[in-house]
């Protein structure tokens, strides 16, 4: 059966196929992105997107962060950017891209437009995300490595998917809306340290509604937009063989989107192994003027993303090994929202730091793996080592995002968290309420 088959089969799959630990993620999901949206709302990008959109106009169908109401598509816009500001939202490191920033903005305008249940926006979400991961892997590490930001690509047809199961596409809708997309779906790495980042999150979502919308509406598309001749496959640098997708008969009970990562640190999920490798090291701190040097390894992808030598804004040292290394090492509070300034890319001590700090590439290395030797001046050397794979339990992963909730919004991440258990029994727009606080 053609990859698309498959593709548009698993989208119609009921919420009962999906596994328990693929739906309790998709709650923590749901809920880590209620707090990074509403903790990145009044970032320049957040309030650019609510003046872009309030200026265009329209339908008032879907809630957004700070409290708008906007046609769906427009909603998922300014949510998946908003959401992805701080970039503290979760990864999945199969296919390297942010699922929930690109999917839940989509799947909760949709699911407002048709007062559908937050469980069924839920399992769409969950439906989507796989969808977005094995579309990733299909695309493959050249796809990434070239240039293109998976969460604005795979995550768009993951977008699209979540929006047509919600708005009920039929197999020949579905089929258009994931064709639809395959023109549609963009988004860059250069855009990296920029507020170009976080839009291409709200790119992702808008897309998705966009082109679920136009299929509902009969707009016709090419029978297979994603892997045919001269399809988005094909012209987007695909590398890897459709049977290394993992895509085998998929059932609900075999998903990827169970090893979905959450952030612990308001950085690129690229630096968090060194960053956890470093506080496992550094004991009640260390005085930057006693290190001698930092040496480290990552997977070689990493160099290209977050190992900006000389950030230039909060923005660029977010994507910075050397910055985040030195801040760490200090005790600088790496998981607060507020702390990335500007004034940091300036920090003459960071700065003085970074003269010490090397990274090469190592491809031994997963991308969650980093490893390295802290020296000092005594000459003492310290391993840095962490492995971001390591299993977490549900119960120890839900006490952190609590706590990073808290962190974030102070009672108002509290009081998000005590609706974990209440989701199941709400509806779509009363988790539009939540968004608009």
């Amino acid at each position: 059966m053609p990859f698309i088959d498959d593709l548009i089969a698993f989208s119609k799959i009921a919420p009962g196929e999906i596994s328990d630990t693929a739906l309790r993620l998709a709650r923590f999901s749901l809920l880590d992105w209620l707090v990074c949206g509403r903790a990145g709302a009044e970032e320049p990008v957040s309030q650019k997107l609510r003046e872009f959109a309030a200026r265009e106009g329209g339908i008032e169908a879907a809630s957004t962060f700070q409290g708008q109401k906007l046609p769906a598509r427009t909603a998922a816009l300014v949510n998946g950017a908003a959401s992805h500001a701080l970039d503290y939202d979760d990864t999945h490191f199969a296919h390297v891209g942010h699922l929930s920033v690109g999917i839940f903005p989509a799947a909760l305008a949709a699911a407002e437009e048709v007062d559908a249940s937050a469980a069924d926006m839920i399992a769409a979400f969950a439906v989507g995300a796989e969808a977005a991961i094995r579309i990733g892997l299909v695309l493959g590490p050249r796809h990434y490595n070239t240039g293109f930001h998976q969460t604005a690509t795979a995550g768009a047809f993951g977008a699209t998917i979540a929006a047509g199961r919600l708005y009920g596409l039929s197999q020949e809708r579905m089929r258009a809306a994931i064709g639809l997309c395959a023109t549609r779906a963009s988004g860059l790495k250069s855009q990296f340290g920029t507020m170009g980042k976080p839009y291409n999150a709200g790119i992702a979502a808008s897309n998705g509604v966009e082109c679920a919308q136009l299929a509902a509406l009969g707009l016709t598309s090419c029978d297979d937009g994603l892997m045919g001749n001269q399809g988005f496959a094909e012209t987007h640098h695909a590398g890897v063989p459709l049977e290394t997708a993992g895509w085998d008969g998929l059932s609900g009970g075999n998903l990827l989107f169970e090893d979905n990562k959450y952030k612990l640190h308001a950085c690129c999920h690229g630096l968090h192994a060194m960053i956890e490798g470093l506080l496992l090291v550094r004991g009640d701190g260390i005085a930057l003027s006693d290190v001698a040097a930092l040496s480290l390894k990552t997977n070689p992808r990493w160099l290209k993303v977050c190992d900006i030598k000389q950030p230039r804004t909060g923005l660029e040292v977010k994507f910075s090994y050397a910055w985040l290394a030195g801040m760490t090492l200090r005790g600088d509070a790496t998981g607060a929202r507020n702390f990335y300034t500007d004034d940091l890319a300036i920090d003459p001590e960071l700065t003085a730091f970074a003269e010490k700090v090397a990274v090469t590439g190592d491809e031994t290395l997963t991308d969650l793996q980093s490893e390295g030797v802290l020296t000092l001046k005594s000459g003492e050397t310290r391993p840095v080592s962490f492995d971001l794979a390591a299993p977490l339990p549900l119960a120890v992963l839900e006490e952190k995002l609590k706590t990073k909730a808290q962190a974030c919004l102070d009672e108002e991440g509290v009081r998000i968290w005590t609706m974990l258990d209440q989701l199941e029994h709400m509806s779509a727009r009363e988790i539009g309420a939540l968004v608009s606080g």
